[in-house]
């Protein structure tokens, strides 16, 4: 377990700079958001955590260690799991083979996650657990990155947005895990994702970006109160 903290990050891509001085923390065991419109460097803040896309200057510690220069394997066997946006499953596997591909105790928990506490929080994938992950829903294909980040029992999770696109009903079966379940067992969480009112249920605080840098942040009654930031920087 440990916090995890940017401080001045600033990433490019070849010439083009897209962060600029990112600072954030996320403690041990809070759920705290990263919102914004779409491409103000939310995803790009998160790869650069990931060392998918390495930041060009600034710092990314976890647990009190630098990572900024590690490689994306070593980041997530430190215990941080990562849900990508687009979901990317295995798509010619089944759901089972799915969760067991990434079967891990990174954080090194005492009651790991096993398949069968997966399908428990995620119904449709025991349902479902001999398909091949092609053949499932956006919504379930969603349910099955989640349960396969938390199959490596992370002590940090990274959702890149988790509901985008499913349909209202599944999306606040996703919200219902995150707050109930996830949530109240402690899971650090960062979450990107673009609608204030769940967001403000779920998480405990919450960053927004504009144009590669954090303009606000603040607890979910500052984000309900704050209309003004909400249609600026949110469309709201």
């Amino acid at each position: 377990m440990g916090d995890l903290r940017l401080s001045g990050v600033e990433t490019s891509y070849g010439p083009s700079q897209v962060l600029f001085g990112v600072d954030l923390e996320i403690k041990a065991g809070e759920v705290v958001t990263l919102m914004g419109r779409n491409g103000m460097g939310k995803t790009t803040t998160v790869r650069s955590i990931m060392g998918l896309t390495p930041a060009k200057k600034g710092e990314i510690s976890f647990g009190g260690v630098a990572i900024q220069d590690f490689r994306s394997h070593n980041i997530a066997q430190l215990g941080i799991g990562y849900v990508p946006e687009g979901r990317q499953v295995f798509s010619n596997l089944t759901v089972l083979e799915n969760l067991v591909a990434t079967a891990a105790n990174h954080a090194g928990v005492d009651d790991p996650w096993c398949v069968d506490m997966v399908m428990d929080l995620f119904p449709r994938l025991r349902e479902r657990a001999k398909q091949y992950a092609r053949t499932l829903s956006g919504g379930e294909q969603q349910m099955l990155a989640i349960g396969r980040a938390l199959m490596t029992n992370p002590s940090f999770m990274i959702l890149d947005e988790a509901t985008e696109g499913l349909a209202p009903i599944i999306r606040d079966e996703i919200w219902h895990v995150l707050e109930h379940n996830l949530k109240k067992s402690g899971q650090a969480i960062l979450v990107i994702d673009k609608h204030p009112e769940a967001m403000a249920r779920i998480a405990d605080r919450h960053y927004v970006m504009e144009k590669g840098r954090v303009v606000w942040s603040g607890t979910s009654e500052d984000l309900l109160e704050n209309e003004e930031m909400q249609h600026r920087y949110l469309g709201v």
